[in-house]
């Protein structure tokens, strides 16, 4: 029974990193590249989590952590590329 739930994670996480790495590759803009990228790594850090779970260990929660901050930086960096990108409807100060 554990082995049929096991499978149905494994199903279920491949096919978000499927979807999500579509759309990082078709866009259309780069907010949707972000976001998608970001489900991207928290799936990737729901594998490593799911891979401890089937194999009752603690040792890959440095790996995560590293991950969630990547995720993290990367969005902070995006955001302010473009809120300072000329003529972005986000920046206030454009007339």
């Amino acid at each position: 029974m554990v082995e049929i739930l096991y499978g149905i994670a494994a199903a279920l996480l491949a096919a978000t990193a499927i979807i999500s790495m579509y759309r990082v590759i078709v866009g259309p803009t780069i907010l949707d590249r972000v976001i998608a990228s970001d489900v991207l790594l928290t799936t990737l850090i729901l594998v490593v989590a799911t891979e401890m779970v089937i194999n009752a260990h603690t040792r890959t929660i440095p790996l995560m952590v590293i991950l969630a901050a990547t995720a993290i930086f990367g969005t902070v960096a995006v955001a302010r590329f473009v809120t300072k990108t000329e003529g972005s409807p986000w920046r206030k100060d454009v007339p």
